[in-house]
């Protein structure tokens, strides 16, 4: 006979955080600590990956490319690449990931001295950069001759078919630097010498990177970034349960920090035959997470099966359509607080953490902190970061706004047979579980983030702790009821506007 669960399926709208003791700490300026660990450890022991920030990426192609796996990481975040693609393309993002250095940005506009201006104009237009690295081959790592910046022509006046060697500050005469040299050995020499620009080139005088005087300040804004220990920055990927075998070796030797299983059903015996592959293959040396789950069974059974994190979530994602074509999942809040009950049990009867992530549900900035307080370790989001500049998607205007495109992986637009696999023979989808559409377009991931987790800082302040696990321990919850939401929102007012 069919079991019944008692207890409503509640969403994080349903609930709300109680002020707790906001506590004179005798340090006024004492400062709430966001870190929280990523992959399982064992009592009396660190997680061996910590985030900075409570923040991950899905693995969705409108989501998690390099760019944006780049800007969460100096925020102290983590992305995890999407798996939806060629190995040898999802490789190359996390390469790319791996080998940003803070400061240093690529020479990506580059041109031959036999060009003209009208190439260079060309050129610019179509990348918005001013300083453009001129080498032998054209090319970004080509044998450093000069470089051509605004100051060396002048629009209207200098013929389009002036030869950019006519016109480029010529290598004799640029200050140059090691690609070998630190950001602030970078920025000293910048400053001593009066520089606006400083070329960096390798032993055989190929053209690297440039650092820019501009970019000074904005260095120091990033004081959370998530660096390994080579100080490079730390990313995931996604795998699949079909590919796993090869995909996995190419992302370990690229340079991944830690895989995830991208399933909508991690309580699968699919993803115990990964996690035995990865630790037949690299032992606890290789860090993956798996899911999703929505119940302590199915933490039970991937903690078990040696998941370094588990995600828990079916169906509350903004694009998925899977509890209405299929009739599965459960509220995020009520799954949350269930799989972190099994999480702290198991803990307590094994001495092993298994973190859990929160994948789906959040609608509002405050609901990243009620995840928190049930129980989350961090939160995966998608909707959140497509918004943002660094998303991989188109920004249009539409209707008079600006958007970006988003769409689920279980749409027919990504084509993932391999997450949402209904058993078929044939490699392609029998029904959608994701829908194609837009999100409104939110600015940069710095100031987004910046904003989400100053509302989670201040409200850790008003319960009086100032860690993750002290908000997890005494933070109160209380359901609410639709008149308290419309008591909690703007009434009885005449909003101007």
């Amino acid at each position: 006979m069919v079991k019944i669960m008692n207890d409503v399926s509640r969403t994080f709208s349903e609930y709300l955080i109680v002020p707790g003791h906001s506590r004179d700490s005798g340090a006024p300026s004492k400062t709430v600590s966001l870190k929280t660990p990523l992959v399982k450890f064992r009592r009396g022991q660190k997680s061996a990956l910590t985030l900075n920030i409570p923040l991950t990426s899905a693995v969705m192609q409108s989501v998690s490319g390099d760019r944006l796996a780049i800007a969460l990481a100096r925020e102290g975040g983590l992305s995890f690449i999407f798996g939806s693609q060629p190995i040898e393309s999802q490789v190359n993002m996390v390469r790319k990931v791996k080998s940003f250095k803070a400061g240093f940005v690529p020479s990506d506009t580059n041109i031959k001295p036999s060009a003209t201006l009208k190439d260079l104009l060309e050129i610019i237009n179509e990348t918005g950069h001013t300083t453009t690295a001129v080498t032998n081959d054209g090319t970004s790592n080509g044998k450093l001759l000069g470089i051509m910046a605004s100051r060396d022509f002048r629009p209207g006046h200098t013929p389009l078919d002036t030869k950019i060697s006519k016109l480029m500050t010529p290598r004799e005469k640029l200050i140059t630097a090691s690609e070998e040299i630190t950001l602030d050995q970078a920025n000293d020499i910048l400053w001593h010498e009066k520089l606006n620009t400083l070329p960096l080139v390798d032993a055989h005088d190929r053209m690297k990177y440039f650092v820019f005087r501009k970019d000074y300040n904005a260095h120091f804004n990033h004081p959370n970034e998530l660096t390994d220990d080579n100080k490079r920055l730390l990313v995931g990927a996604g795998i699949n349960t079909r590919d796993f075998e090869t995909r996995i070796p190419a992302l370990i030797e690229a340079g991944a920090d830690v895989l995830v299983i991208d399933s909508s059903d991690g309580f699968s015996d699919r993803q115990v035959k990964v996690l035995q592959f990865v630790r037949k293959k690299y032992g606890d040396k290789v860090k993956i997470g798996a899911g999703n789950i929505v119940d302590a069974e199915g933490f039970r059974f991937l903690a078990d099966a040696g998941a370094d994190f588990i995600k828990i979530g079916i169906g509350g994602g903004s694009i998925c359509i899977t509890r209405e074509q299929k009739g599965i999942g459960r509220g995020q809040a009520s799954a949350v607080l269930d799989v972190a009950k099994a999480r702290d049990e198991y803990y307590k009867k094994t001495g092993v953490y298994v973190p859990v992530c929160s994948d789906g549900g959040i609608v509002y900035d405050y609901h990243v902190t009620l995840a928190l307080a049930m129980g989350a370790d961090f939160l995966m989001l998608g909707r959140y970061f497509a918004r943002f500049d660094e998303s991989p998607t188109n920004k249009l205007l539409v209707d008079g706004k600006y958007v970006k495109e988003y769409w689920g992986e279980g749409s027919t637009r990504a084509r993932n047979w391999q997450r949402y696999d209904h058993g078929n023979t044939k490699h392609g989808l029998e029904f959608e579980e994701g829908v194609d559409s837009y999100v409104p377009y939110a600015g940069s991931l710095h100031d987004g983030v910046s904003t989400t987790l100053t509302k989670t800082v201040a409200t850790m302040r008003n319960c009086g702790v100032w860690t993750i696990p002290e908000l997890q321990k005494e933070a109160k919850l209380t359901t609410i009821s639709p008149a308290s939401i419309a008591e909690g929102g703007v009434h009885d007012v005449i909003k101007k506007g």
